[in-house]
């Protein structure tokens, strides 16, 4: 009885959540435009988790394998776009030559922001202010769905990840360390 009590409590945050939040995001009206379905999945963000990605994949219940985070990154000082799951790390090896570059960083906050369009934490593939190539780590094939931020704190989108590939151009590839 507990359980099913816990259940609606959860139920009634999730839907006070997803009833409080604004569900568009340049991302989702990209998603729209392009006639691609998906489902947003509210979450109560954390700005003090030491790992976003694991946190919302904890919060909502689901596989932090199957949760990709967005991250932001340059190849040879040019920027780009890399998802992967949240519980694993990129490689910046893999990630140069996926781009047929020499080496790779994360870049820094306030230029990934100034790009995206996005803050640090809700950033997404999709809608990003200034369109850039995007990588997707091949992973993703293993699911008929992933989550991915949708372009705002606190909220994730699940996706079939081929039409995730074709909404931000990714190439798919092994990215991770």
């Amino acid at each position: 009885m507990d359980v099913g009590c816990d259940n609606l409590a959860l139920l009634a945050t999730h839907h006070s959540l997803l009833a409080s939040m604004s569900h568009t995001t340049q991302g989702t009206l990209l998603l729209d435009r392009l006639g691609i379905a998906y489902t947003l999945h509210p979450y109560e963000y954390d700005p003090d988790a030491p790992r976003i990605g694991l946190h919302a994949a904890e919060t909502l219940g689901i596989d932090p394998s199957q949760t990709f985070k967005t991250l932001m990154a340059e190849v040879d000082g040019k920027p780009v776009c890399v998802v992967v799951p949240s519980d694993t790390e990129v490689s910046m090896k893999k990630l140069a030559a996926c781009f047929g570059g020499k080496s790779g960083a994360m870049m820094k906050v306030p230029d990934a922001e100034r790009l995206t369009g996005y803050k640090v934490g809700g950033i997404g593939p999709f809608g990003q202010k200034r369109r850039l190539p995007t990588a997707l780590d091949e992973t993703a094939e293993l699911y008929d769905t992933i989550y991915i931020n949708a372009g705002q704190r606190g909220l994730l989108l699940s996706i079939a990840p081929a039409d995730a590939a074709k909404a931000a151009e990714m190439i798919v590839a092994d990215l991770t360390a």
